[in-house]
């Protein structure tokens, strides 16, 4: 379950939690086709100078007045366009330096306030293989993902609506919840054929499954990722196109405040430390060191799954979506909501019927499902002693602020 990823957080955080504003928490990856994306993460607004340089091909990134968390200094990441990171000062900047394969054009922006998105294209538009990366046969199918527990890795799958809800319907009378049903099912399917991977559906037949009730199912299998699937739908009959969704801000901190106000039944949420003794400040905390390594987790996710939608329907968004959708809000599962299409449109609505159409939605969703289990591989569990030594660590420094 991505709780883990509360806990590693949680660790890593615990001897640096006073740190400085500007510390950089985490680096994201995301590899575009024919580009990487490389997204910054701090806690401050970042101020920063982006260059490249030759002989050998670099990209420098310096972060002024920033600290890089034990977290980040940790990531060791290779694609066929970065072949190695690394970390050093400059001044009072941290110097991140990317080793290339090959030379590249670059464009940097902010999305957020606390985000600098750095993109690489390769001069030329074609992406070289990393040396580390062998191809046999062009056409070679994906070799397994790798699975680093004995665990098999567990992907919740939801199929919007059902029962007595039957969502949106199209113009020809077609019903979203027929439509989410036979998605989950291919999905599931695919991933059940996966080695290493299990699905979980939240609902199998026709039946009305509360919202909170679908979270619930998920956090009771252990899912490592949650997935819903509905069809979009607007007045207008011209609107089409695909969109993915995770959790907002605002729905993000009106969850982690009922965690915190249901304290004696969150400790698993935390790598099973009991808080219902703790303070609400450190409670909450806790819960949100889990929950902001979660909405890392789960743009990583969307993303990919955005990218991979793409190839079968327009998108009707070139940038994952934020919302409070009560389906998302699992603090520690990375959770997505993807609109596969509006079936209020006459043509989406004839594809979204079709089992072809439906199939080829669900080989997107699996190799977007692949695509980040290959960055976001589950780990694990931290032996609860070790965890209780974290919270005692962080406890005395919350106490000593």
């Amino acid at each position: 379950m991505a709780l883990m990823r509360g806990i590693v957080a949680l660790l890593l955080t615990c001897v640096s939690f006073c740190a400085m504003a500007g510390q950089l928490s985490d680096i994201q990856f995301l590899d575009e086709g024919q580009g990487v994306r490389v997204t910054f993460e701090l806690d401050a607004a970042p101020h920063a100078s982006v260059f490249t340089l030759t002989n050998p091909d670099r990209l420098v990134v310096d972060l002024s007045g920033a600290r890089a968390s034990a977290a980040v200094r940790s990531i060791n990441h290779a694609s066929g366009i970065v072949r190695n990171v690394r970390f050093g000062r400059h001044g009072d900047a941290l110097r991140v330096v990317f080793d290339l394969n090959q030379h590249v054009q670059v464009q940097r922006s902010s999305p957020s306030g606390h985000q600098l998105v750095v993109k690489m294209t390769p001069v030329g538009g074609r992406v070289m293989p990393s040396p580390a990366v062998v191809r046999s046969q062009p056409n070679a199918a994906p070799k397994p993902v790798a699975v680093l527990r004995a665990k098999p890795i567990v992907v919740a799958v939801d199929a919007g609506h059902g029962g007595r809800d039957p969502g949106a319907h199209g113009p020809s009378g077609l019903e979203e919840k027929t439509v989410t049903l036979a998605i989950a099912r291919k999905l599931a399917r695919l991933i059940d054929a996966q080695p290493g991977m299990r699905a979980v559906l939240t609902r199998k037949g026709d039946n009305y499954v509360g919202l909170r009730e679908r979270m619930v199912v998920a956090r009771k299998a252990d899912a490592d990722i949650f997935i819903s699937i509905h069809c979009n739908a607007v007045r207008d009959p011209s609107v089409r196109g695909t969109a993915v969704y995770m959790l907002s801000q605002h729905g993000a901190t009106s969850e982690q405040a009922r965690w915190v106000a249901d304290r004696e039944n969150a400790s698993d949420m935390v790598g099973g430390i009991d808080i219902s003794d703790k303070s609400s400040q450190l409670a909450s905390v806790l819960v949100d060191i889990s929950q902001s390594a979660t909405l890392d987790a789960s743009f990583d996710l969307a993303a990919r799954l955005l990218q991979q939608m793409g190839h079968v329907v327009p998108r009707q968004h070139a940038a994952v979506q934020r919302a409070g959708f009560m389906v998302l809000k699992a603090p520690d599962i990375p959770s997505v909501l993807v609109e596969t299409a509006f079936i209020t449109n006459r043509k989406e609505e004839q594809m979204l019927r079709s089992s072809r159409y439906q199939s080829q939605i669900a080989d997107q969703l699996l190799a977007g499902v692949r695509g980040y289990f290959a960055h976001y591989r589950p780990k694990q569990r931290v032996p609860i002693q070790t965890a209780n030594a974290a919270h005692g660590a962080l406890q005395t420094a919350y106490e000593q602020r």
